[in-house]
């Protein structure tokens, strides 16, 4: 294009200004070839003649369209030039805030002097796993754009931060690091990110201070290696670290500090651990002190200086070393207070003795102060010959003294670096790194010395290494779209380079200068002069001798050469430094002995380079100058950065005042031509620097195109026709393979081209729509003169009869309001009057009525007074009479006193108290000697009374046994018949006795339940009462709308609460996932060759178990639980408040009943020994009878045994013949099982009643061998007894004996027989009855004992709950009332039920052996021939014949294993789709009902355990969304069924009549279905965390990018994004997603969860779930794209979320709330679509975004981009008004919505209309083992 096309009227161009730099302005006039005036207009009006020329003053540049104003990538602007980038940055960061700005591959960063809420964690998870320029520009996208190079190519990299002091260069590493921290954290629990982290405030600290440029300027350069492993987790890191400025120690200028530690140490003096430091404030020392201000505006030194302590000891340095670290640091300051006096003669120094500083310098690094006091003012001289020492001067001596200080602060400084690298080395082998290089900007200054020099010398090595970077891409680019390349010229600076590094360059003739020993600064510039002076680089200034001028890359800089030699040497004396290694110290000492001599034991692994190698002593040779060491580390540097991938951040600093927001344009421009921004865009605009793809270029321009070329399908080739078209020049364009590139100004021609198409239709448009507008509102003004004239007239009649009415109203008016007028005047004069009088008269009667007050107070007082002085005198009066009384009284008492102390000491007071205790003292020892011989004849009686007794015994037993072998048996046992009959009947009376006993006390126990049922109903009818009372108060004060927020808040707090629990219990699976990992990875590390067994399945299954399994059907397996308990902690087994305090309970009742088992056999202990001797002769008298009850017990047992079997065998054959013919399999099965349980408790009856029997054999054989030796015994004398004893004893024991009529002997015999059997009989009674109640004694003792010390316990616990609430506010104290009450009431409804289930099984068992007696009466009442037992058998059978399918299934022990393998593990989806939904879960159910209905509480247990594990096991193994879905639905309907056919009322409202038969009837699962409902919600969160996995990558495209309405979206140009080599983009483009790709997606989720046979009500949670997740992911997305945010996005984000709501309508969802999560974005696309210009608008938009926050909207205002020139962006003041609205929002402070943010899902009981008996199995299950019951 010429320059008459580009140069024409209205075109907007810049032009130079002494203040703005550039200042923008507009062409007036065409301009023409060789005119030397370019007519111009100026922003405000003014009119300006610019001269041209072609050699002198070219012409202005041209300016970019407004479109493209204020781009996120400087390289997309169409005119590439200084202004034009100043300008797009100015715009950037004053109207928009936005501090990033991306320039090709380097991030401009503009410190905005203000905190921004822009590096959140959801920030960080925003842009984690983004392309570089998808994204608004961010520190992080360069930082993730490392992190993905580094993946993708496996190639080390690097980000170089550069810029001026106070350009915030820090900042920027901290958070790329924090970056790096947060993505790749370690794999391990080293923690390693955290230790990264808090390296940060240690080397600020240590490295960081105040400077007038920056509050916290890093005066060193830092170069962090961050490690990573092959999984791209953080394992190390290493610092190295580039020239302190150690003259900062002992030295700052005004308005200035020394580096924070010492600042922050002297904040903290005043702590007791820093006493010994003797530190005061940091005035008081002379090191701190010298920029005379101490403070920083909003800085706290000692807040800052715990958190450098706590960096510390997170890296691990022991508070030993930190102490000791200190100490070193406080010994500088107080050095740099020691005085030092000069001599008079002015060569010589002293230090004075009592100088304090010395003394404290000295104790702190524990060195000798003579030495020291005397090598501060000496210095030792070594000749060839001899030795030396001389003395100092002051300033000498000063000197030596501030190099000291440097010296030991920059050991100090390499210890600590050389520590944190040491602890944040890694641990195993490195793959890969990423280097964060934080370095010093250029800098240039008044006075510039070597610190200056080295930083320029520094930067223009990274300038270079920058320069061929930025052209190597560039080469890159156009190789490989295949465009012809030219070589484009740039800058550079090896020149430069070589001038300072070369050999003979600055740096070698100061190292040469230094080399001599008497060279000076001034010989050294000398030498400067006469080598470089012929190079362009090096100038030398007009007005000095001492300095030199050389020529960088950003700008020209005079150096000072004072200085220069004594900073290179750095040199310390060796005497000063040989102390200091004498340190008793041990850290001082090593900090300044040579690294050289200590052994090298680091492995080359961990080695740290440090960038400036030790300083030896200066007695060595060839001792390297700082400039030596500094060009060496430097050289490394660039090797680093030279074998990494660069990325750059330039900080610019926007002002010198710090102030926010600010933009200084000249300083700007200043820093930009420092840093390389200009150059890289110099080197871009050389080129091709705009490029665009095919299908952009097409879409962004076809309206230039004609009608038929637009239907060709070879989108190319349409391109490159209308370009040729359009474009005469072949140069301006080259067309690669994927894109078309442009020159620089090509894109703005083509954009005006566009824009005046656009203005030819738009001027047709408005021709037409206005000729139509006018036309339509003239046809309306005539129809409405029309009307107005009608309407008048008649308005005109209408008013004139209105004035008549209102005439002659007013007359009326007038008289009535003249008469009020004149009576009202009237009645206030009259009034006025009687106020007067009135007021008069009650003056004069006040005044009478003051007068008799004051009478009559006056006589009060007098009274008063009088009384209270006759009351004094009495008082008087009576105190004298008892101080007289008192006294005599006393000396009465002394008198008697003394009378009384000389009758004590007299004998015969002495006799008559020891009279009568001699002769008590001889009665009680007659007592005793008459109780000892008393008790030997009483010894001597039972011993021959047992001799006896024992002979009659051996008579008795011979007489016994003739008697049995004479009598008969047949009567014997008829008799014996009928007494057993008779004995049943007795029994069957008891147990009638028994039953109605626990019937009335189970009666009392449900009366009583029922009073608590009843007490319970009363509260909370009270307090359903006050909540009505409280709802109609809440009405009447407040409204119904306040109720109404009340309910929301309260359910938001409810969700909050169910919220916590669930996240809770994601955390709890997410641990346990962690520790099965770590259990894992220990199996396969511990592996060791050879044979191991496997375990079975079973025990893998119980092995993996979480969960307790504690039984409630009996009270014993609580035992069980408690073993349980102990095996794996409370933590885990306390699944449910109420099995943990059941199993307290029984742990106090197991306590107390060892104290009880233990106090008993105590006693029993000491009963035996005592009891020992009589025993021992009462054995021998028991023996034989205990003999004899033995052998009849055993022959007993041996009948009713062969009895039993026979009884079983006879039962046996009954069954096998009655099976086959009448009964199926599974009835027989039942009634051999019921006969077994019967006939098991009948055995348990028989051996309670063997005792009974063989007792009264005992007694009936004792009587026949009494009838049989009647004959031959004769009576024994000395053998009487009481009668009445006899008579009771024949009574019980003798009357069941048959009459013996051949009976000859007399009597007394069987008189004397029946009282030595009873006599016998009743000592082991007696002696029986007296254990038990000695035990029962003890018992109650022990009891009280406990419930004293519960009581006790309950009392303390009372006194601590009432001294907490004490201490409570009023509402605090109701609160924690009803918090005590509640657990209270619940430890009583426990106890309840614990004593209910006691009763109940009591209850059972009651009635099983009354059902078994019943039927023992029945067979001993019925014939005996033995068919009794068949009769029982076949009813049973017939019983069990008349059940069908109960819906339960039987499977063996054995099996178990098997069924779950089949059911669970093996179990696909697709294998139970044909059948119903959620079938695995009905049938494990129905083996519980099984469980149950057999009481087999361990089979339920195993089951439902391992069934758990087993869905657990599968979860984890199977991670799809099918899988997840399918086991949710099974454990849902499983938990649906355990509350279902629970038993309890609750859940049987809906069931049917069959339903509630099939409940179960033996054990409470409320434990197991809170475990279950435990389970439901990890696998609900799986499946959310699945679904969000597949669609998260789906969700920006779908929503943001895609054309879901064609056409309507314009295309912008692009910048350095379109060529990231962070992009995956293969040959035709890059991949994307549609919305019909996310509505498919979702109809496949809700297809899958509908056919599993999920609950409605959780299907809808997971949709509402997922709508959520696209809107967080929607919006965060749309607040961080710039490209986004426009009036055609706004228009496609709304269409589709109107998709996606159509969606909800059609598959029944829109109830589930889903659509509401979906408001944030559909207010978000209003935003973009509404008018933005007016206040009334600012209010639409407040009123309209209710669901964005306050940040959201002005972010989204800001971002807010017009697509075309006829859209208007956003003005800076509309945002202001817009943000000052919404006063009264209470908004969250983050930008970003939280990406984590999960609702609390709820799963309502939702009961199966399915009956179990109606389940068909599938054969294909391979569940043939289980058999239906």
């Amino acid at each position: 294009m010429s320059v008459n096309e580009l140069y024409t009227k209205y075109t907007r161009v810049w032009i130079p200004d002494p203040e703005d730099v550039w200042r923008a302005a507009e062409i007036t006039r065409d301009y023409q070839e060789r005119e030397l005036v370019l007519h111009l207009r100026l922003e405000d009006e003014t009119p300006l003649q610019y001269p041209v020329g072609p050699s002198s003053n070219p012409l202005p540049f041209l300016r970019n369209p407004d479109i493209l104003v204020g781009e996120n990538d400087l390289t997309a602007l169409s005119y590439l030039h200084e202004p034009a980038v100043l300008h797009n940055l100015r715009v950037r960061f004053l109207e928009s805030n936005h501090i990033y700005t991306y320039c090709g591959i380097v991030l401009v960063a503009i410190n905005p002097y203000e905190q921004l809420q822009i590096y959140g964690e959801g920030v960080i998870e925003a842009y984690s796993g983004q392309n570089m320029g998808d994204m608004d520009p961010h520190i992080f996208a360069v930082a993730e754009e490392a992190y993905k190079q580094m993946g993708r190519n496996e190639r080390n990299q690097s980000m170089i931060v550069s810029g001026e002091s106070g350009a915030g260069k820090t900042v920027s590493a901290k958070y790329a690091m924090r970056y790096f921290a947060t993505v790749g954290g370690s794999a391990s629990d080293a923690n390693v990110e955290e230790k990264v982290l808090a390296s940060s405030p240690i080397m600020e600290a240590i490295g960081n201070a105040k400077t007038t440029r920056n509050d916290n300027s890093s005066r060193f350069g830092k170069y962090i290696q961050i490690g990573f492993n092959r999984r791209h987790h953080i394992i190390g890191a290493n610092m190295r670290t580039y020239l302190l400025e150690k003259s900062r120690v002992v030295f700052q200028a005004e308005d200035e500090r020394n580096y924070h530690i010492f600042y922050q140490l002297c904040a903290s003096a005043s702590l007791p651990e820093f006493r010994d430091l003797s530190l005061t404030s940091a005035e008081d020392f002379t090191f701190t002190s010298l920029g005379e201000n101490i403070f920083i505006e909003g800085v706290n030194d000692a807040e800052d200086f715990q958190r450098t302590r706590e960096a510390f000891t997170l890296l691990g340095i022991k508070d030993s070393s930190q102490s000791n670290i200190f100490r070193v640091i406080a010994s500088i300051l107080h050095l740099g207070n020691v005085e030092i006096c000069s001599e008079r003669d002015g060569e010589s120094c002293h230090i004075s003795v009592a100088d304090v500083h010395l003394k404290h310098f000295c104790r702190l690094l524990g060195v000798e102060l003579q030495q020291m006091e005397h090598w501060l003012c000496h210095r030792k001289l070594a000749t060839a010959s001899e030795t030396y020492v001389k003395s100092m001067s002051g300033k000498q001596s000063s000197n030596a003294r501030d190099a000291l200080a440097k010296h030991i602060y920059a050991r100090m400084f390499d210890w600590i670096v050389e520590h944190i690298n040491l602890v944040l080395q890694a641990s195993s082998k490195q793959h890969s790194f990423i280097g964060v290089l934080d370095i010093y900007g250029f800098e240039t200054f008044e006075i510039n010395s070597f610190e200056q020099f080295c930083i320029n010398y520094a930067n223009e090595k990274l300038q270079q290494q920058f320069n061929s970077h930025v052209f190597k891409l560039e080469q890159e680019e156009y190789m490989k779209e295949q465009i012809p390349w030219t070589l484009i010229d740039f800058c550079d600076n090896q020149p430069c380079i070589d001038l300072i590094e070369a050999r003979l360059g600055v740096l070698d003739l100061l190292d040469e200068e230094c080399k001599v020993p008497k060279g000076t600064d001034q010989n050294w510039a000398q030498k400067l002069y006469k080598q470089h002076l012929s190079s362009a680089h090096f100038q030398k200034p007009r007005m000095s001798n001492i300095s030199f001028i050389i020529v960088h890359f950003a700008d020209k800089v005079e150096y000072q050469c004072d200085g220069f030699l004594e900073k290179n040497r750095d040199t310390v004396y060796e005497e000063q430094i040989n102390i200091l290694k004498a340190s008793q110290f041990q850290l001082v000492a090593d900090l300044f002995h040579e690294k050289d001599d200590a052994p090298s034991s680091k492995s080359s692994r961990g080695s740290v380079r440090s960038a400036k190698p030790a300083v030896k002593t200066p007695n060595k040779e060839h001792r390297k100058t700082v400039g030596h060491q500094f060009r060496s580390s430097l050289h490394l540097l660039m090797d680093t950065l030279n074998a990494t991938t660069p990325h750059y951040v330039r900080c610019i600093k926007p002002n010198d005042h710090k102030e926010a927001f600010s933009f200084d344009s000249s300083r700007a421009v200043q820093q930009l031509r420092a840093c390389g921004v200009l150059e890289t865009i110099r080197i871009s605009a050389a080129g091709y620097p705009s490029r665009w793809t095919y299908m952009d270029f097409f879409s962004r321009y076809r309206v230039l195109l004609k009608k038929s070329d637009m239907m060709s399908a070879d989108k190319k080739l349409v391109c490159k026709n209308l370009l040729e078209t359009l474009i005469k020049d072949p140069d301006m364009f080259q067309f690669g393979k994927t894109k078309i590139f442009f020159r620089a100004g090509q894109v703005a021609y083509l954009e005006k081209l566009r824009a005046d198409k656009f203005r030819a239709a738009c001027i047709k448009i408005q021709k037409t729509v206005r000729g139509w507008l006018q036309r339509v509102r003239y046809r309306k003004i005539r129809k409405a003169a029309i009307a107005l004239q009608r309407y008048g007239r008649g308005y005109m009649a209408r008013r004139y009869a209105d004035f008549l009415r209102l005439t002659r109203a007013a007359v009326i008016c007038q008289k009535q309001y003249r008469m009020l007028r004149d009576r009202r005047a009237y009645l206030r004069i009259r009034q006025a009057v009687v106020t007067i009088q009135a007021f008069t008269r009650g003056m004069f009667t006040r005044r009478i009525y003051w007068e008799f007050l004051l009478h009559h107070k006056a006589m009060i007082i007098q009274k008063n007074v009088r009384g209270w002085l006759q009351r004094a005198k009495f008082r008087r009066a009576r105190a004298a009479a008892i101080t007289i009384q008192c006294a005599y009284r006393r000396v009465r008492a002394k008198r008697q006193l003394q009378q009384l102390k000389i009758e004590a000491r007299s004998a015969e007071h002495l006799k008559k108290l020891n009279t009568g205790m001699e002769n008590k003292i001889v009665q009680l020892q007659r007592k005793v000697d008459d109780q000892s011989k008393e008790y030997r004849s009483q010894n001597e009686q039972l011993a021959v009374a047992n001799t006896s007794l024992s002979s009659e015994v051996n008579k008795l037993q011979k007489e016994l046994q003739q008697s049995r072998s004479q009598q008969g048996e047949g009567g014997q046992l008829q008799e014996e018949l009928k007494r057993l009959r008779e004995e049943l009947q007795e029994a069957a009376a008891q147990r009638k006795t028994l039953e109605e006993e626990y019937g009335t006390e189970k009666w009392e126990l449900q009366r009583r339940v029922a009073e608590l049922e009843t007490e319970n109903s009363l509260l909370k009818s009270e307090k359903e009462e006050m909540n009505q009372r409280i709802l109609q108060n809440a009405k009447t004060s407040e409204g119904g709308s306040k109720a109404s927020e009340r309910e929301a808040s309260l359910q938001k707090e409810l969700d909050l609460d169910r919220q916590r629990y669930q996240n809770l219990l994601k955390e709890f699976s997410r641990l346990e996932q962690r520790c099965e990992n770590l259990k894992e990875d220990l199996s396969i590390t511990k592996f060791q060759p050879g044979h191991r067994r496997n375990t079975s399945n079973q025990s893998s299954l119980e092995s993996d178990s979480n969960y307790p399994s504690v039984s409630t059907s009996e009270v014993g397996d609580t035992e069980d639980s408690l073993q349980l308990v102990e095996e794996m902690g409370t933590e885990k087994a306390a699944l449910d408040i109420s099995v943990f305090m059941k199993l307290q309970k029984r742990v106090r009742e197991l306590e107390q009943e060892r104290k009880r088992l233990q106090a008993d056999a105590d006693k029993m202990e000491e009963l035996g020994k005592r009891k020992g001797s009589e025993q021992r002769s009462s054995a021998s008298v028991e023996e034989t009878a205990d003999l004899a009850y033995n052998n009849l017990k055993t022959q007993e047992l041996e009948s009713e045994n062969k009895k039993l079997k026979n009884d079983v065998n006879e039962l046996r054959k009954a069954i096998a013949e009655r099976a086959p013919h009448d009964s199926p399999a599974n009835e027989t099965q039942d009634g051999y099982s019921v006969l077994l349980s019967q006939l098991k408790s009948a055995n348990e009856e028989l051996d309670a009643r063997k005792e009974e029997v063989l007792i009264l054999k005992t007694q009936i054989v004792s009587t026949a061998q009494v009838r049989e030796n009647n004959d031959h015994s004769e009576f024994i004398p000395g053998r009487e007894m009481n009668s009445g004893m006899i008579f009771l004893l024949q009574k019980s024991d003798v009357h069941n004996v048959p009459e013996m009529d051949n009976a000859k002997e007399p009597l007394d015999k069987d008189e004397a027989l029946g009282a030595y059997r009873g006599l016998s009989e009743s000592k082991k009674l007696l002696e029986a009855q007296l254990q038990t109640q000695a035990r029962q004694h003890g018992d109650e003792l022990e009891a009280l004992h406990t419930q004293i010390e519960l009581l006790r316990d309950d009392l303390e616990k009372k006194q601590e709950i009432l001294n907490y609430m004490s201490s409570l506010s009023p509402e605090a104290k109701v609160e924690y009332s009803i918090q005590q009450e509640i657990t209270r009431l619940t430890n009583d409804n426990l106890d309840l039920k614990e004593l209910v289930e006691k009763l109940e099984k009591n209850e059972r068992k009651l009635k099983k052996q009354l059902r078994i007696y019943m039927k023992k009466v029945q067979e001993l009442e019925g014939t005996p021939d033995g068919r009794a037992k068949p009769e029982l058998s076949r009813q049973v059978t017939v019983q069990r014949k008349e059940k069908d399918f109960e819906g339960m299934l039987e499977y063996n022990k054995e099996d178990e294993a098997l069924l779950l393998k089949n059911l669970i593990t093996d179990m696909k989806p697709s294998m139970v789709s044909a059948t119903v939904p959620c079938l695995p879960a009905y049938i494990l159910f129905m083996c519980i009902r099984h469980a149950d209905y057999i009481n087999d509480d361990q089979k339920v247990e195993s089951l439902l355990t391992s069934a758990i594990n087993g869905v657990k096991k599968v979860l984890k193994k199977n991670d799809d969304f099918e899988t997840t879905s399918f086991w949710l639905a099974n454990t849902s309907r499983l938990l649906h069924c355990l509350k279902q056919y629970s038993g309890e009322e609750t859940f049987m409202t809906q069931n049917t009549s069959k339903q509630n038969e099939h409940s179960l009837k033996n054990f409470d699962l409320a434990e197991y279905r809170q475990v279950l409902s435990d389970l439901s919600i990890q696998i609900y969160q799986q499946l959310i965390k699945v679904a969000e996995g597949v669609i998260q990558p789906m969700i920006v495209s779908a929503m943001l990018e895609s054309e879901s309405i064609p056409s309507l979206a314009g295309v912008k140009p692009m910048g350095y994004r379109n060529r990231s080599s962070s992009m995956d983009i293969d040959s035709d483009g890059r991949s994307s997603y549609t919305l019909k790709a996310l509505v498919r997606q979702l109809g496949y989720f809700h297809g899958v969860m509908r056919e599993h046979g999920l609950d409605p009500e959780v299907t809808g949670q997971v949709v509402r779930q997922l709508f959520h997740c696209v809107n967080v992911f929607t919006l965060n997305n749309l607040l961080l794209r710039k490209d986004v945010c426009s009036w055609s996005a706004g228009m496609q984000l709304r269409y589709n979320t109107s998709q996606l709501e159509e969606w909800l309508r059609e598959n029944n969802l829109y109830q589930s709330k889903a659509a509401a999560t979906l408001e944030p974005i559909i207010q978000a696309a209003q935003l973009l679509q509404v008018k933005k210009k007016t206040s009334q608008d600012g209010e639409a938009i407040c009123a309209l975004c209710s669901g964005l926050t306050s940040q959201q909207i002005a972010k989204i205002l800001t971002l807010y981009t017009p697509l075309n020139e006829f859209e208007e962006r956003v003005t800076v003041a509309f945002i202001r008004n817009v943000q000052s609205r919404p006063q009264d929002r209470n908004d969250p402070s983050q930008l970003l919505l939280d990406t984590k943010q999960t609702f609390p899902v709820l799963f309502p009981y939702t009961p199966s209309a399915l009956s179990l008996e109606t389940l068909h199995i599938p054969a294909s299950l391979g569940l043939n083992f289980l058999v239906e019951v």
